[in-house]
């Protein structure tokens, strides 16, 4: 994967899109619309077209409706390319266009006039450890598990969408 290609999923919708799809999920653009209630249908095409022609996701199906051809899409298997066949500074852009995201998340969140971080579960903290390759390993599946586990949930007038992100940075020896 090019760097191009890697800054184009980085847009908070496509990201939005990638994360409905995946664990093998089959959507179409209908139920897509489901997960991502603030993205408005035409919006929505559009980032789907940019993920189709980029390679990231795919048709796996077609129903014919009342005349129309009603698509689902899936995350297409690729091979991820190795982190460094980039270069440091496209490292650091993406990392930024990363947090700039995030930062437009949690602002977007404050503006909010009913936003309550206890209530909303809001939380950033860094938590320093010491694990052996090994720990650190296991600990990453673990999260990983759980992580997948809970974006299989179907959107419901219960279930408040949350934005989980995770950095991890090892400390220089």
């Amino acid at each position: 994967m090019d760097f191009d290609r890697t800054k184009l999923i980085l847009h908070p919708v496509r990201m939005k899109i990638l994360q409905a799809l995946v664990n093998g999920r089959k959507l179409t653009a209908f139920k897509l619309l489901d997960h991502l209630k603030e993205v408005p249908q035409a919006t929505l095409y559009r980032h789907l077209n940019k993920l189709l022609e980029a390679g990231f996701i795919e048709v796996v199906q077609e129903n014919q409706i009342r005349g129309t051809v009603e698509k689902v899409y899936a995350l297409k298997q690729i091979e991820p390319a190795p982190l460094d066949s980039i270069s440091k500074e496209q490292h650091l852009e993406l990392f930024f266009t990363f947090l700039a995201q995030l930062m437009g998340s949690y602002e977007e969140y404050l503006s909010s006039e009913d936003y309550d971080l206890v209530r909303d579960g809001v939380s950033f903290r860094v938590a320093r450890m010491h694990l052996t390759d090994k720990e650190f390993m296991e600990l990453i599946q673990k999260m990983g598990g759980l992580i997948s586990e809970a974006m299989m949930n179907e959107p419901s007038a219960d279930r408040k969408p949350r934005n989980f992100a995770t950095i991890i940075i090892p400390e220089n020896q």
